[in-house]
């Protein structure tokens, strides 16, 4: 085979089925492409550019090619190619959401530990977010701080007005007000970190990546399966797992290693989201489609004049 014209950006697995998305994700989610430095990296990104503009260096291999394109999706944003802090990269979401998730279902029974747990859980989704977000809509420092300030206020609310209302409940019911302030927060930072998409729209283009507009409703739709995506990808962890401590809990021997109940959350978490971070990822196709007849009367009406009645959905970039 002619490397030189290999397609590079061409999805290694079928991406219109869960499955290929599902081999995708735990592709570029591995967790140990955090642990190479910034020099391999780039060298990654030079061979994939290489290849895009048929140059492949002699020698080098089809299967390099593809490990090349994975180091460069896991840390590389794809609107940009600029390499996304390594915090906010989905390959980070294991060991970073193992240790704040596990801290979280653990220390839930006093007010300031919810309070400084929930902070530093919304302080790594909110980079996340920004990480993550289509980059080809802008935000400002002062939207960043809004959204920030809103997500944290709004899981803080939630988990400590739950932490109160909750004192007479059964005790699994507490142990689930973590998961339940993970999720309303998740409603209102995704959306707000990523308001500007909202307000201008998203950027749609046909099926060859001719760019044909800017889209509110299809930043909505985007926007929505990315909250749907990221509440599934922390809900098995946040519920299933206090279901199994509440039970460990009652044994005299774990009422002696109490101790140990962190750690052990901890990497039982990292076992939920091994799984779960690929699987949430693989919930929707990240290439999203909407309908032209589902578009903003103006926009449909431009790619109307253009296309006819040919062309029936428009794609876009929905962010992670």
């Amino acid at each position: 085979m002619d490397l030189n014209k290999f397609n590079i950006d061409a999805p290694r697995w079928d991406q219109s089925t869960f499955i290929g998305r599902l081999k995708h994700f735990f592709n570029i989610t591995d967790p140990r492409t955090v642990l190479l430095s910034n020099g391999r990296l780039d060298e990654a990104k030079s061979l994939v550019e290489k290849c895009r503009a048929g140059t492949v260096p002699p020698g080098t291999t089809e299967e390099q090619l593809h490990y090349a394109k994975k180091l460069y999706d896991s840390a590389f944003h794809p609107d940009t190619g600029d390499r996304m802090n390594l915090i906010g990269r989905m390959s980070f979401q294991v060991p970073g959401g193992m240790a704040i998730t596990g801290f979280m279902l653990q220390f839930y029974r006093t007010v300031p530990a919810v309070v400084f747990w929930q902070w530093v859980n919304q302080s790594f989704n909110a980079l996340v977010n920004y990480t993550n977000r289509n980059a080809a809509s802008p935000i400002t420092p002062t939207q960043i701080g809004v959204a920030y300030l809103t997500a944290t206020s709004t899981a803080l609310a939630t988990a400590v007005g739950l932490n109160l209302y909750t004192k007479k409940a059964p005790p699994l019911v507490a142990r689930w007000v973590p998961f339940a302030a993970v999720a309303a927060a998740n409603c209102v930072n995704i959306p707000m970190m990523r308001q500007q998409e909202v307000l201008n729209g998203i950027t749609v283009m046909d099926e060859n990546d001719n760019k044909l507009g800017c889209s509110r409703k299809a930043a909505v739709k985007g926007i929505t399966q990315v909250v749907i995506s990221r509440v599934a990808m922390a809900a098995p962890g946040m519920i299933i797992l206090p279901i199994i401590m509440e039970r460990l809990e009652k044994y005299p021997l774990m009422q002696r290693i109490k101790f140990l109940h962190a750690p052990m959350q901890v990497m039982m978490v990292g076992v939920f989201l091994i799984f779960m971070v690929p699987a949430a990822c693989s919930l929707f196709p990240q290439r999203c489609s909407i309908a032209v007849s589902k578009l903003e009367p103006e926009l449909r009406e431009s790619i109307q004049e253009r296309y006819g009645n040919t062309l029936e959905y428009v794609y876009f970039n929905k962010g992670l």
